[in-house]
């Protein structure tokens, strides 16, 4: 057949051989900001080193990989005895071998370390998201785990350890293992109250048997996992290792994997307990309170791993339509596809110094932090991850049909976008979780509107916000009800608050006439028209052109 009918022209290079990292001001003015000073070189190298490989040609080869080879389950051996091992791609390993060499599974004592690995998480994530999920549980599980001290000083040096160990062994025979986490049963979802599953205590103090279910069980490939289950005095919390001490399987039946809409490189599982070993977390009939430190670092990392996903694609669509040109001139430079591109842009910028905020509040850990965290964090995690899906799917549209072709790359971001915000409890459970810290922790209110104030006067459309978020406060006639609308607004104003702050003069303009102010519509590309969009597009620019 003729090669020369046509020559291919006007088609954007892909987006490959730069520093995720580097080229992302919002992210490095976040390191710089938050990191003390004594830390901050190191941390550059390091994220620089991981910038650039995030945006390599290798890493986007390996999630392509990992992405059209998913997990596969084998539940028996070749002469009956079941085995339940999940089995994954080469890429997968490379990709989880990579972000554990990196510190992506510990944070907790190091100075400076959850900014650290926040801003790791965010940039590898971009690489490919779908392993995140156990990086973000091993990482979480460690507050849990302190509830046992004893249990803490075996597990926690694994649980942050460098080396990646894939394949299943004694944990405490292993350089560094990964935990998953089991928590909804089918007939419960994020009522884990209504579990069903048994915990009988054995002669062994705090060892029991487990017989029951779980509806999701995520990275089950996992040396270990924390489970909810009910114990003789209530629901409680338990360690469950996936191989014994003697070598032996512990009882754990992997009856299928979810078929899911995204996250397809990630393995997520219905599994069977019956007469399953685990050890007590903390005290029985508190497992829900012990769970929480978990459940809340893993809350952070939807936030932080949405923020990555915005990112990403914004990136992708500044760079395609800086290289494509449309009706004279290139896409970039018409003033519709500017006023689109900025208006993501300032959604991806919010969500990134909000992630990075939250971060910087737990590496200071004290008391009026860990209150703002409380209020903070479900608030963000509610937002952050809603905002998602639809920027996801604006920036694929930026692409025209080409977004729209698996190539791109954009269609496994879009699958992506929405599990955030289905993962570590839904929209409503986060609402309801914020009403119940305005209930129950004035503390937490007090640190929130501390925070906010500190960019008081700085801005008309904030400081109206913030009355309007009061005036909200004070009705509680059918505040449940209005919960989302209350959480909204609050995600908004901390958002609005730190942009003033600390963005550029017309990324926070932006911010506050289109999500304050009033003076936006629904749909992204509807800034005012009369704001510096061009300079906001070319902030977000993932490389110069």
């Amino acid at each position: 057949m003729a090669t020369t009918t046509h020559t291919v022209s006007n088609q954007a290079p892909p987006l490959l051989g730069h520093d995720v990292f580097g080229t992302d001001r919002v992210l490095g003015e976040a390191v710089e900001r938050h990191l003390p000073p004594e830390v901050l070189g190191e941390a550059r190298v390091g994220l620089t080193a991981l910038g650039r490989a995030a945006g390599s040609a290798q890493a986007a080869s390996w999630a392509t990989q990992a992405n059209e080879n998913p997990p596969k389950l084998r539940t028996h051996d070749r002469y009956g005895h079941r085995v339940d091992e999940v089995g994954f791609h080469p890429a997968w390993h490379r990709l989880l071998g990579h972000a554990v060499g990196a510190g992506l599974t510990g944070a907790w004592d190091r100075p400076g370390g959850h900014v650290r690995r926040a801003a790791g998480f965010l940039v590898w994530t971009q690489a490919e998201a779908g392993h995140g999920c156990p990086l973000s549980m091993t990482h979480a599980a460690v507050p849990a785990l302190r509830a046992e001290p004893e249990v803490a000083a075996r597990w926690e040096p694994l649980l942050t350890s460098r080396v990646y160990e894939e394949g299943l062994r004694p944990p405490l025979r292993k350089a560094g293992v990964l935990l998953g986490m089991g928590m909804t049963e089918k007939q419960g979802g994020s009522d884990v109250r209504a579990n069903t599953t048994r915990a009988e205590p054995l002669a062994e103090d705090g060892a029991y048997l487990l017989t029951g279910h779980k509806w999701f069980c995520s990275a089950p490939m996992s040396d270990g996992f924390l489970v909810l289950a009910q114990a003789p005095d209530g629901l409680t919390c338990f360690l469950l290792p996936r191989v014994l001490p003697d070598g032996s399987r512990n009882p754990f039946a992997i009856q299928r994997l979810k078929d899911k809409l995204g996250n397809r490189s990630n393995a997520s599982a219905e599994v069977e307990f019956d007469g399953t070993w685990v050890r007590r977390i903390g005290e029985e009939g508190h497992g829900v309170r012990t769970i929480m430190g978990m459940v809340a670092a893993t809350r952070l990392d939807c936030v932080t791993g949405s923020a990555a996903l915005m990112r990403q694609a914004v990136a992708q669509a500044v760079h395609h339509t800086t290289h494509r040109s449309a009706f004279g001139g290139p896409l970039v430079d018409k003033p519709l596809m500017r006023n689109v591109l900025a208006d993501l842009a300032v959604e991806s910028e919010a969500a990134t110094v909000l992630a990075m905020r939250l971060a910087a509040a737990y590496d200071d850990g004290g008391e009026s932090e860990s209150a703002f965290l409380r209020l903070a964090v479900p608030a963000a995690k509610y937002w952050v991850t809603k905002r998602c899906t639809p920027l996801v799917g604006e920036a694929l549209e930026c692409l025209g049909g080409n977004g729209y072709v698996e190539e791109s790359g954009m269609p496994r971001l879009l699958r992506e976008a929405p599990l955030n915000s289905l993962w570590e409890g839904s929209g409503n459970v986060q609402a309801l979780d914020v009403l119940r810290v305005l209930r129950r922790e004035p503390l937490a209110l007090n640190a929130f509107l501390q925070e906010v104030g500190r960019a008081r006067g700085a801005d008309h459309r904030l400081d109206a916000a913030i009355r309007d978020m009061l005036t909200e406060l004070a009705d509680l006639a059918g505040i449940e009800a209005r919960a989302r609308r209350v959480v909204e607004r609050i995600a908004l104003v901390l958002q609005g608050s730190l942009l003033v702050r600390w963005a550029p003069p017309e990324v926070a303009d932006a911010f506050c006439a289109s999500r304050l102010g009033g003076d936006g519509g629904a749909a992204f590309g509807t800034l005012p028209h009369t704001l510096d969009l061009a300079s906001v597009v070319a902030r977000a620019r993932p490389v110069e052109s």
